[in-house]
Protein backbone atom coordinates (compact mmCIF):
# COMPACT_ATOMS: atom_id res chain seq x y z
CA UNK A 1 0.00 0.00 0.00
CA UNK A 2 1.39 3.25 -1.25
CA UNK A 3 0.71 6.07 1.56
CA UNK A 4 0.86 10.34 0.84
CA UNK A 5 1.73 12.25 3.70
CA UNK A 6 -0.90 15.71 4.52
CA UNK A 7 2.44 17.54 5.16
CA UNK A 8 0.23 21.07 6.36
CA UNK A 9 -0.58 19.27 9.71
CA UNK A 10 1.50 17.47 12.69
CA UNK A 11 4.74 18.31 13.90
CA UNK A 12 7.15 19.96 11.78
CA UNK A 13 10.81 17.92 12.76
CA UNK A 14 9.21 14.95 12.74
CA UNK A 15 7.50 15.67 9.22
CA UNK A 16 10.66 16.86 7.44
CA UNK A 17 12.68 14.37 8.73
CA UNK A 18 10.53 11.67 8.23
CA UNK A 19 9.67 13.04 4.25
CA UNK A 20 13.72 14.21 4.04
CA UNK A 21 15.12 10.23 4.67
CA UNK A 22 14.23 8.64 2.05
CA UNK A 23 14.92 11.26 -0.01
CA UNK A 24 18.16 11.71 0.73
CA UNK A 25 18.85 7.81 0.98
CA UNK A 26 17.47 8.31 -2.66
CA UNK A 27 20.06 10.71 -3.08
CA UNK A 28 22.89 8.70 -1.79
CA UNK A 29 21.54 5.95 -4.15
CA UNK A 30 22.26 8.31 -6.94
CA UNK A 31 25.85 9.05 -5.74
CA UNK A 32 26.12 5.33 -5.17
CA UNK A 33 25.49 4.74 -9.01
CA UNK A 34 28.28 7.39 -9.94
CA UNK A 35 31.05 5.99 -7.13
CA UNK A 36 30.34 2.39 -8.12
CA UNK A 37 31.15 2.98 -11.77
CA UNK A 38 34.07 5.38 -10.60
CA UNK A 39 35.34 2.25 -8.53
CA UNK A 40 35.30 -0.36 -11.10
CA UNK A 41 36.77 2.61 -13.20
CA UNK A 42 39.33 3.52 -11.12
CA UNK A 43 40.66 -0.27 -11.22
CA UNK A 44 40.67 -0.29 -15.08
CA UNK A 45 42.64 2.50 -15.28
CA UNK A 46 42.96 6.35 -14.21
CA UNK A 47 42.47 6.77 -18.38
CA UNK A 48 38.91 5.36 -18.26
CA UNK A 49 38.26 7.70 -15.44
CA UNK A 50 38.75 10.90 -17.08
CA UNK A 51 36.70 9.56 -20.07
CA UNK A 52 33.85 8.85 -18.11
CA UNK A 53 34.37 11.95 -16.04
CA UNK A 54 34.66 14.02 -19.20
CA UNK A 55 31.40 12.21 -21.15
CA UNK A 56 30.01 12.44 -17.12
CA UNK A 57 29.53 15.94 -17.69
CA UNK A 58 26.83 16.00 -20.63
CA UNK A 59 24.47 13.48 -18.02
CA UNK A 60 25.03 16.35 -15.85
CA UNK A 61 24.01 18.69 -18.13
CA UNK A 62 20.84 16.10 -18.96
CA UNK A 63 19.95 16.51 -15.44
CA UNK A 64 19.85 20.00 -15.48
CA UNK A 65 17.30 19.59 -18.92
CA UNK A 66 15.08 17.24 -16.41
CA UNK A 67 14.98 20.12 -13.62
CA UNK A 68 11.85 21.60 -16.55
CA UNK A 69 9.51 19.05 -15.64
CA UNK A 70 11.27 17.61 -12.03
CA UNK A 71 10.98 20.82 -10.34
CA UNK A 72 7.54 22.40 -12.28
CA UNK A 73 5.45 19.70 -11.97
CA UNK A 74 6.89 18.56 -8.36
CA UNK A 75 5.87 22.42 -7.38
CA UNK A 76 2.25 22.78 -8.79
CA UNK A 77 1.82 19.14 -7.57
CA UNK A 78 2.77 19.61 -4.52
CA UNK A 79 0.56 23.23 -4.36
CA UNK A 80 -2.66 21.36 -5.83
CA UNK A 81 -2.03 18.57 -3.17
CA UNK A 82 -1.95 21.24 -0.20
CA UNK A 83 -5.12 22.29 -1.80
CA UNK A 84 -6.96 19.33 -2.10
CA UNK A 85 -7.17 19.68 -5.95
CA UNK A 86 -6.01 15.84 -7.56
CA UNK A 87 -7.83 16.76 -10.79
CA UNK A 88 -5.31 19.89 -11.11
CA UNK A 89 -2.40 17.69 -10.09
CA UNK A 90 -2.84 14.89 -12.74
CA UNK A 91 -2.94 17.43 -15.58
CA UNK A 92 0.69 18.92 -14.33
CA UNK A 93 1.81 15.51 -14.03
CA UNK A 94 0.22 14.60 -17.69
CA UNK A 95 1.89 17.56 -19.47
CA UNK A 96 4.87 17.31 -17.30
CA UNK A 97 5.76 14.06 -18.53
CA UNK A 98 4.81 14.52 -22.07
CA UNK A 99 7.01 17.85 -21.91
CA UNK A 100 9.88 15.48 -20.03
CA UNK A 101 9.57 12.40 -22.60
CA UNK A 102 9.65 15.86 -25.64
CA UNK A 103 12.98 16.74 -24.15
CA UNK A 104 14.29 13.55 -23.61
CA UNK A 105 14.35 12.25 -27.29
CA UNK A 106 15.83 15.45 -28.82
CA UNK A 107 18.97 15.44 -26.22
CA UNK A 108 19.10 11.93 -27.11
CA UNK A 109 19.74 12.66 -30.84
CA UNK A 110 22.22 15.63 -30.32
CA UNK A 111 24.29 13.59 -27.57
CA UNK A 112 24.48 10.53 -30.55
CA UNK A 113 24.98 12.90 -33.37
CA UNK A 114 27.89 15.70 -32.17
CA UNK A 115 29.50 12.94 -29.94
CA UNK A 116 32.88 13.27 -31.86
CA UNK A 117 32.75 17.32 -31.28
CA UNK A 118 31.27 16.96 -27.93
CA UNK A 119 34.33 14.88 -26.59
CA UNK A 120 36.88 17.33 -28.68
CA UNK A 121 35.63 20.48 -27.31
CA UNK A 122 37.76 19.21 -23.96
CA UNK A 123 41.26 19.27 -25.99
CA UNK A 124 42.38 15.97 -23.93
CA UNK A 125 45.59 15.41 -26.27
CA UNK A 126 45.63 11.62 -25.38
CA UNK A 127 43.82 9.74 -28.14
CA UNK A 128 42.81 6.79 -26.04
CA UNK A 129 40.84 9.21 -23.37
CA UNK A 130 39.12 10.94 -26.34
CA UNK A 131 38.03 6.89 -28.38
CA UNK A 132 36.88 6.01 -25.02
CA UNK A 133 34.95 9.26 -23.77
CA UNK A 134 33.00 8.85 -27.28
CA UNK A 135 32.44 5.11 -26.67
CA UNK A 136 31.10 6.24 -22.86
CA UNK A 137 28.94 9.17 -24.15
CA UNK A 138 27.45 7.13 -27.34
CA UNK A 139 25.88 4.37 -25.51
CA UNK A 140 24.64 6.70 -22.79
CA UNK A 141 23.32 8.79 -25.65
CA UNK A 142 20.81 5.75 -26.33
CA UNK A 143 19.46 4.95 -22.90
CA UNK A 144 19.20 8.31 -21.54
CA UNK A 145 15.52 8.83 -21.40
CA UNK A 146 15.27 6.75 -18.30
CA UNK A 147 17.71 9.15 -16.82
CA UNK A 148 14.82 11.67 -17.57
CA UNK A 149 12.18 10.03 -16.41
CA UNK A 150 13.06 8.54 -13.24
CA UNK A 151 13.56 12.10 -11.54
CA UNK A 152 9.97 13.19 -12.84
CA UNK A 153 8.33 10.30 -10.89
CA UNK A 154 10.06 10.87 -8.02
CA UNK A 155 9.22 14.32 -7.84
CA UNK A 156 5.93 13.85 -8.32
CA UNK A 157 5.47 11.28 -5.37
CA UNK A 158 7.57 13.57 -3.19
CA UNK A 159 5.38 16.34 -3.66
CA UNK A 160 2.33 14.37 -1.99
CA UNK A 161 4.95 13.35 0.98
CA UNK A 162 5.83 9.68 -0.55
CA UNK A 163 9.09 9.43 -0.59
CA UNK A 164 9.51 5.94 0.61
CA UNK A 165 8.29 4.45 -2.99
CA UNK A 166 11.48 6.69 -5.24
CA UNK A 167 13.66 5.20 -2.56
CA UNK A 168 13.06 1.62 -2.70
CA UNK A 169 12.46 1.81 -6.88
CA UNK A 170 16.53 3.68 -6.66
CA UNK A 171 17.56 1.03 -4.41
CA UNK A 172 16.86 -1.44 -6.43
CA UNK A 173 18.39 0.12 -9.43
CA UNK A 174 21.36 0.50 -7.13
CA UNK A 175 21.71 -3.32 -6.74
CA UNK A 176 21.30 -3.84 -10.13
CA UNK A 177 24.05 -1.61 -11.49
CA UNK A 178 26.43 -3.35 -8.56
CA UNK A 179 26.31 -6.78 -9.70
CA UNK A 180 25.91 -5.53 -13.49
CA UNK A 181 28.94 -2.67 -13.56
CA UNK A 182 31.98 -5.35 -12.64
CA UNK A 183 30.47 -7.84 -14.89
CA UNK A 184 30.28 -5.67 -18.38
CA UNK A 185 33.75 -3.80 -17.34
CA UNK A 186 35.57 -6.54 -16.67
CA UNK A 187 33.72 -10.02 -17.89
CA UNK A 188 33.16 -13.09 -16.35
CA UNK A 189 32.13 -16.09 -17.72
CA UNK A 190 29.41 -15.62 -20.19
CA UNK A 191 29.93 -11.71 -20.31
CA UNK A 192 32.77 -10.40 -21.73
CA UNK A 193 34.93 -7.46 -21.07
CA UNK A 194 33.66 -4.38 -22.12
CA UNK A 195 35.63 -1.99 -20.14
CA UNK A 196 34.51 1.78 -20.30
CA UNK A 197 31.47 0.67 -22.66
CA UNK A 198 29.82 -1.70 -20.00
CA UNK A 199 29.61 0.80 -17.38
CA UNK A 200 27.93 2.97 -19.75
CA UNK A 201 26.04 -0.31 -20.63
CA UNK A 202 25.49 -1.10 -16.64
CA UNK A 203 24.07 2.55 -16.03
CA UNK A 204 21.73 2.51 -18.54
CA UNK A 205 20.46 -1.03 -18.22
CA UNK A 206 19.99 0.10 -14.11
CA UNK A 207 17.77 3.14 -14.93
CA UNK A 208 16.01 1.09 -17.72
CA UNK A 209 14.52 -1.18 -14.56
CA UNK A 210 14.22 1.94 -12.00
CA UNK A 211 11.50 3.11 -15.08
CA UNK A 212 10.26 -0.33 -15.44
CA UNK A 213 9.30 -0.59 -11.48
CA UNK A 214 7.95 2.73 -11.55
CA UNK A 215 5.51 1.85 -14.00
CA UNK A 216 4.67 -1.55 -12.09
CA UNK A 217 4.17 0.42 -9.19
CA UNK A 218 1.87 2.79 -10.85
CA UNK A 219 -0.38 0.28 -12.09
CA UNK A 220 -0.61 -1.68 -9.11
CA UNK A 221 -1.11 1.08 -6.40
CA UNK A 222 -3.12 3.94 -8.52
CA UNK A 223 -0.50 6.30 -7.68
CA UNK A 224 -1.27 9.64 -8.73
CA UNK A 225 0.67 9.26 -12.35
CA UNK A 226 -0.86 5.74 -12.87
CA UNK A 227 -3.32 7.31 -15.81
CA UNK A 228 -0.86 9.52 -17.00
CA UNK A 229 -2.44 10.51 -20.41
CA UNK A 230 0.41 10.56 -22.75
CA UNK A 231 -1.19 10.85 -26.23
CA UNK A 232 -3.55 13.78 -25.33
CA UNK A 233 -3.66 17.03 -26.95
CA UNK A 234 -1.37 19.08 -24.37
CA UNK A 235 -2.20 22.23 -22.39
CA UNK A 236 0.14 24.75 -23.49
CA UNK A 237 -0.85 26.76 -20.35
CA UNK A 238 0.16 24.22 -18.14
CA UNK A 239 3.15 23.54 -20.15
CA UNK A 240 4.13 27.40 -20.00
CA UNK A 241 3.18 27.18 -16.06
CA UNK A 242 5.46 24.37 -15.49
CA UNK A 243 8.54 25.75 -17.80
CA UNK A 244 7.91 28.94 -16.05
CA UNK A 245 8.90 27.13 -13.05
CA UNK A 246 11.31 24.92 -13.75
CA UNK A 247 13.37 26.95 -16.37
CA UNK A 248 15.12 28.75 -13.66
CA UNK A 249 16.95 25.78 -12.21
CA UNK A 250 17.22 24.34 -15.68
CA UNK A 251 19.82 27.47 -16.46
CA UNK A 252 20.89 27.49 -12.91
CA UNK A 253 21.88 23.73 -13.02
CA UNK A 254 22.74 24.18 -17.11
CA UNK A 255 25.22 26.96 -16.57
CA UNK A 256 26.76 25.12 -13.45
CA UNK A 257 27.56 22.00 -15.82
CA UNK A 258 28.58 24.19 -18.59
CA UNK A 259 30.71 26.06 -16.03
CA UNK A 260 32.26 22.74 -14.74
CA UNK A 261 33.23 21.60 -18.39
CA UNK A 262 35.01 25.05 -18.92
CA UNK A 263 36.73 24.24 -16.13
CA UNK A 264 37.69 20.61 -17.32
CA UNK A 265 38.93 22.38 -20.48
CA UNK A 266 41.66 24.52 -18.16
CA UNK A 267 42.32 21.04 -16.11
CA UNK A 268 42.97 19.35 -19.50
CA UNK A 269 46.26 21.35 -19.90
CA UNK A 270 47.45 19.57 -16.57
CA UNK A 271 46.88 16.37 -18.13
CA UNK A 272 44.79 13.36 -17.61
CA UNK A 273 45.12 12.86 -13.89
CA UNK A 274 43.45 16.29 -13.44
CA UNK A 275 40.50 15.28 -14.94
CA UNK A 276 40.24 12.48 -13.16
CA UNK A 277 41.05 13.93 -9.85
CA UNK A 278 38.35 16.60 -10.54
CA UNK A 279 35.92 13.17 -11.80
CA UNK A 280 36.69 11.02 -8.56
CA UNK A 281 36.81 13.96 -6.18
CA UNK A 282 33.52 15.61 -7.11
CA UNK A 283 32.03 12.47 -6.54
CA UNK A 284 33.26 11.90 -3.28
CA UNK A 285 32.24 15.32 -2.34
CA UNK A 286 28.85 14.49 -3.87
CA UNK A 287 28.65 12.62 -0.21
CA UNK A 288 27.37 16.42 0.99
CA UNK A 289 26.03 18.08 -2.12
CA UNK A 290 23.12 15.07 -3.38
CA UNK A 291 22.39 14.61 1.00
CA UNK A 292 21.70 18.23 1.00
CA UNK A 293 19.63 17.92 -2.18
CA UNK A 294 17.89 15.52 -0.52
CA UNK A 295 16.36 17.31 2.19
CA UNK A 296 15.90 20.85 0.11
CA UNK A 297 13.23 18.36 -1.78
CA UNK A 298 11.43 17.78 1.11
CA UNK A 299 12.01 21.23 2.19
CA UNK A 300 10.50 22.41 -1.38
CA UNK A 301 7.57 19.75 -0.96
CA UNK A 302 6.78 20.93 2.61
CA UNK A 303 6.59 24.60 2.19
CA UNK A 304 4.83 23.83 -1.34
CA UNK A 305 1.76 22.50 0.21
CA UNK A 306 2.03 24.53 2.88
CA UNK A 307 1.57 27.50 0.55
CA UNK A 308 -0.76 25.93 -1.42
CA UNK A 309 -2.68 25.83 1.93
CA UNK A 310 -1.80 29.41 3.03
CA UNK A 311 0.13 28.24 6.49
CA UNK A 312 2.38 31.26 6.57
CA UNK A 313 3.95 30.63 10.28
CA UNK A 314 4.31 26.56 9.29
CA UNK A 315 6.47 27.78 6.29
CA UNK A 316 8.72 29.79 8.23
CA UNK A 317 9.15 27.45 11.16
CA UNK A 318 9.73 24.33 8.62
CA UNK A 319 12.57 26.78 7.23
CA UNK A 320 14.35 27.00 10.08
CA UNK A 321 13.95 23.39 11.13
CA UNK A 322 14.92 22.01 7.95
CA UNK A 323 18.04 25.32 7.75
CA UNK A 324 19.30 23.94 10.65
CA UNK A 325 19.29 20.00 10.15
CA UNK A 326 21.07 20.93 6.21
CA UNK A 327 23.70 22.97 8.40
CA UNK A 328 24.77 20.27 10.08
CA UNK A 329 25.03 18.07 6.95
CA UNK A 330 27.24 20.82 5.47
CA UNK A 331 29.37 20.84 9.53
CA UNK A 332 29.58 16.75 9.27
CA UNK A 333 30.80 16.99 5.42
CA UNK A 334 33.54 19.47 6.04
CA UNK A 335 34.64 17.37 8.81
CA UNK A 336 34.61 13.85 7.01
CA UNK A 337 36.60 15.73 3.96
CA UNK A 338 39.28 17.39 5.69
CA UNK A 339 40.11 14.35 7.51
CA UNK A 340 39.25 11.37 5.92
CA UNK A 341 40.78 12.68 2.09
CA UNK A 342 43.55 10.53 1.59
CA UNK A 343 41.47 7.21 2.95
CA UNK A 344 38.18 8.39 1.01
CA UNK A 345 40.39 8.59 -2.47
CA UNK A 346 42.58 6.09 -2.07
CA UNK A 347 39.75 3.70 -2.21
CA UNK A 348 38.83 4.75 -6.08
CA UNK A 349 42.49 4.59 -7.06
CA UNK A 350 44.81 3.25 -4.85
CA UNK A 351 47.64 1.99 -7.21
CA UNK A 352 47.95 5.77 -8.83
CA UNK A 353 50.04 8.08 -6.07
CA UNK A 354 50.10 11.25 -7.84
CA UNK A 355 45.96 10.98 -8.23
CA UNK A 356 46.03 10.47 -4.69
CA UNK A 357 48.12 13.05 -3.85
CA UNK A 358 45.96 15.75 -6.04
CA UNK A 359 42.87 13.76 -4.66
CA UNK A 360 43.61 14.79 -1.04
CA UNK A 361 44.78 18.51 -1.90
CA UNK A 362 40.89 18.59 -3.96
CA UNK A 363 39.07 17.45 -0.93
CA UNK A 364 40.70 19.54 2.04
CA UNK A 365 40.10 22.41 -0.44
CA UNK A 366 36.26 21.60 -1.27
CA UNK A 367 35.98 20.65 2.60
CA UNK A 368 35.81 24.25 3.31
CA UNK A 369 33.19 24.99 1.31
CA UNK A 370 30.20 22.63 2.39
CA UNK A 371 28.52 24.70 5.09
CA UNK A 372 27.67 27.04 3.52
CA UNK A 373 26.75 24.86 0.05
CA UNK A 374 24.40 23.04 2.04
CA UNK A 375 22.50 26.33 3.20
CA UNK A 376 22.45 27.42 -0.24
CA UNK A 377 20.68 23.78 -1.28
CA UNK A 378 18.47 24.34 1.89
CA UNK A 379 17.39 27.45 0.70
CA UNK A 380 17.09 26.72 -2.86
CA UNK A 381 14.07 24.44 -1.68
CA UNK A 382 12.54 26.91 0.25
CA UNK A 383 12.60 29.16 -2.89
CA UNK A 384 11.45 26.71 -5.19
CA UNK A 385 8.54 25.72 -3.01
CA UNK A 386 7.24 29.16 -2.88
CA UNK A 387 7.71 29.12 -6.77
CA UNK A 388 9.91 32.22 -6.86
CA UNK A 389 12.65 30.09 -8.40
CA UNK A 390 14.58 33.16 -10.03
CA UNK A 391 16.41 34.24 -6.99
CA UNK A 392 18.43 31.43 -6.79
CA UNK A 393 19.11 30.65 -10.15
CA UNK A 394 20.44 34.11 -10.11
CA UNK A 395 21.91 33.79 -7.59
CA UNK A 396 23.84 30.87 -8.58
CA UNK A 397 24.73 32.13 -12.32
CA UNK A 398 26.45 35.10 -11.28
CA UNK A 399 28.73 33.60 -8.95
CA UNK A 400 29.45 30.17 -11.14
CA UNK A 401 30.06 32.31 -14.08
CA UNK A 402 33.05 33.98 -12.33
CA UNK A 403 34.56 30.82 -11.59
CA UNK A 404 36.00 30.64 -14.57
CA UNK A 405 38.27 33.49 -14.84
CA UNK A 406 38.98 33.24 -10.89
CA UNK A 407 40.35 29.69 -11.95
CA UNK A 408 42.33 31.05 -15.02
CA UNK A 409 44.12 33.56 -12.67
CA UNK A 410 44.62 31.69 -10.19
CA UNK A 411 45.83 28.45 -11.45
CA UNK A 412 48.39 30.51 -13.35
CA UNK A 413 49.94 31.76 -10.08
CA UNK A 414 51.55 29.52 -7.62
CA UNK A 415 48.99 27.52 -6.82
CA UNK A 416 48.69 25.53 -10.19
CA UNK A 417 46.22 23.15 -10.25
CA UNK A 418 44.79 24.32 -6.95
CA UNK A 419 44.26 27.22 -8.29
CA UNK A 420 41.01 25.78 -9.85
CA UNK A 421 39.97 24.13 -6.61
CA UNK A 422 40.43 27.59 -4.71
CA UNK A 423 37.95 29.02 -7.32
CA UNK A 424 35.22 26.73 -6.74
CA UNK A 425 35.48 26.86 -3.01
CA UNK A 426 35.24 30.91 -2.87
CA UNK A 427 32.23 30.95 -4.86
CA UNK A 428 30.59 27.85 -3.48
CA UNK A 429 30.55 29.64 0.17
CA UNK A 430 30.00 33.11 -1.48
CA UNK A 431 26.80 31.45 -2.97
CA UNK A 432 25.51 30.20 0.37
CA UNK A 433 26.05 33.12 2.24
CA UNK A 434 24.43 35.44 -0.42
CA UNK A 435 21.56 33.27 -0.83
CA UNK A 436 20.44 33.11 2.67
CA UNK A 437 20.58 36.68 2.71
CA UNK A 438 18.21 37.37 0.03
CA UNK A 439 15.81 34.78 1.31
CA UNK A 440 15.83 36.58 5.08
CA UNK A 441 14.72 39.78 3.11
CA UNK A 442 12.32 38.14 0.72
CA UNK A 443 10.49 36.09 3.56
CA UNK A 444 10.42 39.75 5.82
CA UNK A 445 8.55 41.53 3.19
CA UNK A 446 6.73 38.24 2.33
CA UNK A 447 5.17 38.50 5.80
CA UNK A 448 4.50 42.01 5.57
CA UNK A 449 2.41 41.77 2.12
CA UNK A 450 0.64 38.47 3.74
CA UNK A 451 -0.18 40.90 7.31
CA UNK A 452 -1.59 43.37 5.14
CA UNK A 453 -3.75 40.79 2.84
CA UNK A 454 -5.01 38.67 5.57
Amino acid sequence: MINNVNLTEGKISRALVKLALPIMGTSFIQMAYNLTDIMWLGRLSTDAVAAAGAAGFFLWLGSALVMIAQVGVGVYVAQSYGKGDLDGAKNYIDNGLQLNISIAVCYSLFLYIFRHQIIGFFNIEDANVVKMAVDYLTIISMGIIFHFLNPVFSAILNSTGNSFTPFKTNTIGLIANIVIDPLLIFGFGPFPALGIKGAALATIMSQFFVTMIFLIIGKKYKTIYSHAKMLTEPNFKIVKNIVKIGFPPFVQVGIHALISIILTRILAAFGPVAIAVQSIGSQIESISWMTSEGFSAAISAFVGQNYGANKIKRIKEGYIKGIQIIGGIGIFATILLMFGAELLFTIFTPDDPLAIKEGIIYLRILGLSQFLMAIEIGTTGAFNGLGKTIYPTANGIILNVLRIPAAIVLSKTTLGLSGVWWAITISSNLKGLVLFVLFYFYWKHFERLNYRLG
